[in-house]
């Protein structure tokens, strides 16, 4: 049995008295803990195949009283009433049976396992992790529970990163790195989180790598990509990368005919970065018109017209542009469905967001490691959610051969 480790004054004083109750609270774990008890009691009545109380024929097993157990999430700690039975085989024998909704030898939702790994992978100690979250769910975290929910974040995480993925029907990758700051040699140090998203051929997108490495260099990308590749993962259709000179580079060695799309939000950043302010507001109406136009062809009139105009008005702006080349509109070579999605690292940039957002309190992270695990622990644990790209109904369809005319 678990041991409680509330055991300072202040944290035993949280408990005490009627000063401390709190009708929401109690409310909501009543509610919860009769939600939980419903879903088990469901998954058993399909397992029996009849309900609680009937007597129908043909039932596979017999009920034999409830026991009680103890949960603890991030709504804090319920006990329930778990039903047990007994389910019958074709041999006549019988067996006790489990519940797939609540495992046996399980105490703590996998949010809380994640939140309690999470405070410890963000550079919390052990005992300090046990004294705030102690306190939160009355007691149900100690030392003991910490340092299991620990190794259990990173057992899975090796397991994450080594898995086969020669099963993912990936038809889209969106590649993009973020920089953090970690703890290297007792040194605040900047590094780079390399960052792989997938969309399957429903839509669905999933993490599928998160390396942490010292930069963005050809061989930092394709060292990720290579062990992708390794791991079972097949050519994509299509690719979506912030114009990272690193990324383009490992992507054309590893797959030259596999269609690019360069962020489009980054160049818009890179063009404003080539003029004065004064022309900032000009040029994003330019830009935007262009690159938001209803059809290929639109765009590719207004990609002229925006040439013809800046090569004039502010030459660098133009060159920048004529740089991207074709890269800046491979989002034309798909359905239309899918332009809002195929144009932008949005989908990746999202998820950086969302990362930096819940470290932001932490300003140095003590390992490269544990910066990675975080990261994928906060998806892992549905902290994080992901859903369907825009469009997805049409990713069967394949990129059309060419482009828009880059003639100007």
């Amino acid at each position: 049995m678990e041991k409680n480790s509330i055991d300072g004054p202040a944290e035993q004083a949280l408990f005490a008295g009627e000063a401390w109750f709190d009708p929401i609270e109690a409310g909501l774990r009543g509610r919860i803990r009769g939600l939980i008890e419903e879903l088990v009691e469901q998954e058993l009545e399909a397992a029996l195949g009849r309900g609680r109380y009937e007597r129908a024929g043909g039932a596979v097993g017999h009920r034999h009283g409830h026991r009680r157990r103890q949960l603890t999430g991030s709504f804090g700690p319920v006990e329930l009433a778990v039903p047990r039975a007994r389910i019958r085989a074709e041999d006549g024998s019988t067996r006790e049976w489990r519940s797939a909704v609540l495992p046996r030898y399980a105490r703590r939702t996998r949010q809380l396992e994640a939140l309690i790994a999470g405070a410890y992978l963000a550079g919390t100690n052990t005992r300090r992790v046990q004294r705030a979250l102690g306190a939160l769910f009355r007691g149900a975290v100690g030392k003991d529970v910490v340092s299991r929910a620990w190794r259990k974040v990173k057992t899975d995480w090796e397991a994450w990163s080594q898995r086969d993925l020669g099963g993912e029907d990936i038809v889209r990758l969106v590649l993009d790195g973020t920089v953090v700051r970690v703890r290297l040699d007792r040194k605040a140090t900047s590094i780079s989180l390399l960052v792989v998203l997938g969309v399957r051929r429903d839509g669905q997108k999933v993490l599928l790598a998160i390396r942490a490495m010292g930069g963005e260099s050809e061989a930092a990308w394709r060292a990720v990509l290579d062990d992708l590749v390794a791991r079972g993962l097949r050519a994509p259709e299509f690719l979506i990368i912030d114009g990272a000179a690193g990324l383009e580079k490992a992507l054309a060695a590893l797959w030259p005919a596999v269609p690019v799309q360069r962020c489009t939000v980054h160049k818009h950043r890179n063009l404003l970065a080539h003029a004065p302010e004064r022309l900032h507001e000009e040029i994003s109406a330019d830009y935007t018109d262009m690159i938001y136009a209803e059809t290929a062809k639109e765009i590719e009139t207004r990609r002229k017209t925006f040439l013809r105009k800046w090569r004039l008005k502010c030459r660098a702006v133009a060159d920048s542009l004529e740089e991207a080349g074709e890269a800046l509109f491979a989002f034309t070579r798909l359905p239309s469905s899918q332009w809002k999605s195929a144009r932008t690292t949005n989908a990746i940039e999202r998820l950086h967001e969302e990362f930096k957002r819940r470290i932001k309190t932490q300003t140095v992270l003590p390992s490269a490691e544990t910066a990675a695990m975080l990261f994928w622990a906060l998806l892992a644990s549905g902290q994080i959610s992901m859903r369907k790209v825009d469009g997805w109904q049409s990713l069967d369809q394949p990129p059309a051969k060419s482009s828009i005319d880059l003639a100007a």
